[in-house]
């Protein structure tokens, strides 16, 4: 069962290049009763349940004032929405998605009712936008692939300084330490983690391709949990590593494979309240959530276009108060989940 196919490396090596050729507007059926998604499944005690859906500014709670309806009626355009999401964030009602099918970061701010598309960021177009990571103020960075850079953004989409740019040849997962202003980037071409200051000035790297313990072969996402842990996809070695801030290796799980608990085309990666490590596969269409020794305790989600289905999921973020977010590639949305939370309760209230 674990010994993949060369095929199967080839697929993962084009989900891990992909970012041409958006798809053609997915039609989404009507969510099914929040009461009725949840996993497990009956009669085991349900512990994710589905929250919501959001693949336009509207569906994040924010109305067009009376003069953007009219500018859009008088232009043609209609509702914009988002296009091939692949990083997200969030923070205090201001929902953050790096969308590279739109060639954009939005940032959708339920509070002031408003909503921005960055497309451009002083004289740079950007490119790939791919990964987002957010400050307790409100900044986000953001990742371009396409120009190899970190972009640090206010609340309002300006610019406030590069985050990252030396030694960068492929930024591809982010992640945010706010105790030590330090900023992790993953770097999938070099194979290798960076650590910026907050000047920007790279700190340290480690890693180098390979298969042993803290070498890797193209990780792609970066996760912190709430002990300062660094949690890594390792994805062509189809498995998560863990380091310490100073990038000494602690520990792993995944393993190549197509049954429960393997890893096909590992993506983004988050840890609940309890330590909990999340992980997405985008071949599997499916989150499956782990200890830290591996095994596996539960997971949701499998091929489709419904509400708590998925087609070619990439980031994930988890809230302070559990809440998950998964950006649904290939269904152009954001889905939220809640762990441990009664489903007649809605979050983001």
């Amino acid at each position: 069962m674990h010994n993949f196919p060369a095929v199967m490396i080839a697929l993962g090596l084009l989900l891990l290049t992909s970012g041409c050729g958006a798809p053609a507007p997915v039609k989404v059926s009507p969510d099914k009763p929040v009461a009725l998604l949840a996993w497990p499944r009956p009669p085991a005690e349900p512990r994710i349940h589905y929250v919501r859906s959001v693949a336009a500014p509207n569906e994040w709670g924010i109305a067009k004032s009376f003069l953007r309806r009219m500018m859009d009626a008088l232009v043609g355009r209609g509702e914009e929405h988002f296009i091939r999401p692949t990083g997200v964030a969030e923070r205090d009602g201001v929902l953050y998605v790096a969308d590279p099918g739109a060639q954009a970061l939005w940032i959708l701010d339920r509070v002031q009712n408003q909503f921005i598309k960055v497309g451009q960021v002083r004289e740079e177009a950007l490119g790939s936008p791919v990964a987002v990571a957010v400050r307790p103020d409100g900044a986000v960075f953001v990742a371009d692939t396409w120009l190899k850079k970190v972009f640090l953004l206010d609340r309002a989409g300006k610019l406030i300084r590069i985050a990252a740019e030396e030694g960068l040849a492929r930024p591809a997962g982010l992640a945010y330490d706010a105790a030590t202003q330090r900023l992790y980037v993953a770097d999938s071409v070099t194979h290798r983690i960076s650590v910026y200051g907050p000047d920007g000035t790279r700190i340290r790297t480690w890693g180098q391709g390979g298969i042993q313990d803290g070498e890797f072969n193209r990780p792609t996402h970066l996760a912190l949990d709430r002990t300062g842990t660094l949690l890594v996809t390792d994805a062509l070695n189809f498995r998560v590593q863990a380091f310490d801030q100073e990038g000494r290796f602690l520990w792993k799980l995944g393993r190549p494979g197509d049954g429960s608990g393997d890893f096909a085309a590992p993506k983004g990666l988050a840890a609940d309240g309890e330590g909990h490590v999340y992980v997405v596969d985008a071949l599997f269409d499916a989150v499956q959530i782990f200890e830290r020794d591996g095994t596996l305790l539960l997971a949701f989600g499998e091929r489709g276009t419904q509400a708590g289905q998925f087609w070619l999921p990439g980031g994930l973020f988890i809230t302070p108060q559990n809440q998950i977010y998964v950006a649904d590639a290939y269904n152009q949305r954001i889905q939220v989940f809640a762990f441990g939370l009664d489903p007649g309760k809605e979050a983001n209230k």
